[in-house]
């Protein structure tokens, strides 16, 4: 069977008359569905302090608040998207929006930390259905020269949003409370809805799937599960642990015969390995992966050193992050039209190296840091990371047929959410084993009085999240230089994680060299655009 491109099904496509259908309207009651799921991925890590004091979690409780949902999203976007190729892209979309608005409401009714894990892997599940869905309702109607302009604007409304998380969160929480942050999803999620019933169009490509492969199902979910899992708890069990090796083992082995069994096992897989033969494919997906472990990893430290360290509220914290936000809004529809014209290449090589600059700069923050310094720094991000954000999406699904347009989109998301996860339980784990080898030392050289084991571990986890252990009833001067040592200690953990998110960014550039245009971009665009 020949492969269908866009350009293929879509060159003579005329906006359709009446709402149903219409590229526009479609794009528009997409974007709200797609900016409630991206909104989510970020507006809970300005909520996480206040979640963390309001429920007593600890660090990996509040670390499994964010790895529940980007776990759980990572391992049923795949999934999700083949759905949509198999049953319509429309009603898997309608079903993802009303799941995650229902879902958000409850998390927001909620009153233990357990339940709010649980029922934050069903609102990823949800967002899975919804994000994948939503890609594919736009390639279906936009003909190939609009194309690029849609998914411009589609990856604006993501990465404003997944900025705007912070600046949201934090006026939600310091004036109601966290569960607002859940609330919110509710009235958003109707209106895509009905949205949604009256101009989403079905439709449905020649060579669509008609089969469902659960045993690739299965087998990616476990491996997905077994490898993040084990990266959350190696800060407990240390990476040597036979428990650790284990898990990473059983992932390995779950991913080797996942990938044996989509090749030989069945005829319509859930992952079609021959994706991966086209390099710019491959090459945006890991892109993607790893610009989301620098710039989601990142972020988790970044709500707890300005909350904790620089004892800031919420929305002040989110209002120092608004350079970071301001520059992806204003960058996002820049860096669209700038791929247009040239292609993704080097706006790609140069956002990572952007967003790596940006990671050893903010490795230099200190407890005392002044606000302009570090608006330098998150400006600069958010610059790098605007044309990856548009970019990276325009290459992997612009490389991938038609008739798998929800696989690939599936695929891209994916990416962003297994590296987001990976970037927050790696940076978790640097700065894990970064405080456990500093604090004891550094609590000895400020000659205060030493404790227990028991009770060092709980300075330790408290020091973690930029919290200073600071006992009831103790003088003034001994709190002030636990505060000290429990801030320096912090810090020096963050640093040392984004100088990690430095590297990973180094090699994103890299990784970007190998990137272009998908086929039916180029052949929109002209000659010369790669």
């Amino acid at each position: 069977m020949t492969q269908t491109t866009v350009a293929d099904a879509t060159s003579d496509l005329k906006p359709p008359k009446g709402l149903r259908g219409h590229p526009w309207l479609t794009l528009v009651s997409v974007a709200i569905g797609v900016m409630m799921v991206a909104l989510d991925g970020t507006i809970v890590a300005i909520a996480n302090p206040a979640i963390q004091k309001d429920l007593g979690a600890s660090l990996a409780d509040v670390q499994w608040i964010t790895n529940a949902y980007l776990l759980a999203l990572a391992v049923a976007l795949i999934t999700a998207g083949r759905l949509g190729d198999r049953f319509g892209h429309r009603l898997v979309f309608l079903i993802g929006t009303t799941g995650f608005a229902l879902s958000s409401g409850l998390i927001a009714l909620s009153g233990s930390v357990s339940l709010v894990v649980a029922l934050r892997v069903v609102q990823g599940l949800a967002g899975a259905l919804l994000m994948p869905a939503a890609l594919g309702l736009l390639r279906a109607v936009f003909p190939a020269e609009r194309l690029n302009t849609a998914i411009g604007v589609w990856g604006m409304v993501i990465g404003a949003s997944t900025a705007g998380g912070p600046i949201v969160g934090g006026l939600l929480v310091e004036h109601v409370n966290w569960q607002s942050v859940f609330f919110i999803n509710v009235p958003v999620g109707a209106l895509a809805l009905a949205l949604g019933l009256v101009i989403l169009k079905d439709h449905r490509v020649e060579g669509a799937p008609r089969t469902f492969d659960a045993p690739g199902v299965a087998l990616l979910s476990g491996a997905m599960f077994c490898l993040v899992w084990a990266l959350i708890k190696a800060t407990d069990w240390t990476w040597g642990d036979a428990r650790t090796v284990t898990f990473l083992g059983v992932a390995g082995l779950l991913f080797a015969l996942f990938v044996t069994w989509e090749i030989r096992g069945t005829r319509e897989p859930l992952l079609p390995m021959g994706l991966f033969r086209s390099l710019p494919l491959s090459a945006g997906t890991v892109l993607m992966v790893l610009m989301a472990f620098a710039f989601i990893g990142g972020l988790f430290f970044v709500t707890f050193y300005l909350q904790n360290v620089h004892r800031l509220s919420p929305v002040d914290a989110g209002l120092h992050l608004l350079p970071l936000t301001g520059m992806m809004i204003v960058g996002s529809p820049a860096a669209a039209a700038l791929i247009t014209r040239i292609g993704p290449r080097i706006p790609l090589v140069i956002g990572m190296a952007s967003t790596a600059v940006a990671c050893v700069g903010l490795s230099t923050l200190d407890a005392g840091t002044d606000t302009p310094t570090m608006s330098l720094w998150f400006a600069l991000m958010g610059v790098g990371l605007a044309p990856v954000m548009v970019g990276a999406t325009e290459v992997i699904v612009g490389n991938a047929p038609l008739r798998h347009a929800g696989v690939a989109s599936g695929l891209q998301q994916a990416a962003m959410q297994v590296g987001g996860s990976l970037g927050t339980a790696v940076l978790g784990a640097v700065m894990a084993l970064r405080v456990d080898d500093l604090l004891p030392r550094a609590w000895e050289r400020a000659g205060l009085p030493p404790g227990t084991p028991e009770q060092m571990d709980q300075a330790s986890h408290a020091v973690q999240v930029g919290v200073a252990p600071v006992p009831p009833g103790v003088p003034p001067q001994v709190a002030e230089r636990i505060t000290t040592v429990a801030h320096d200690t912090f810090v020096s953990g963050m640093r040392l994680g984004f100088r990690v998110a430095a590297c990973v960014a180094v090699l994103a550039a890299l990784v970007a060299l190998f990137t272009r245009r998908g086929e039916h971009a180029a052949q929109a665009a002209g000659p010369g655009h790669l």
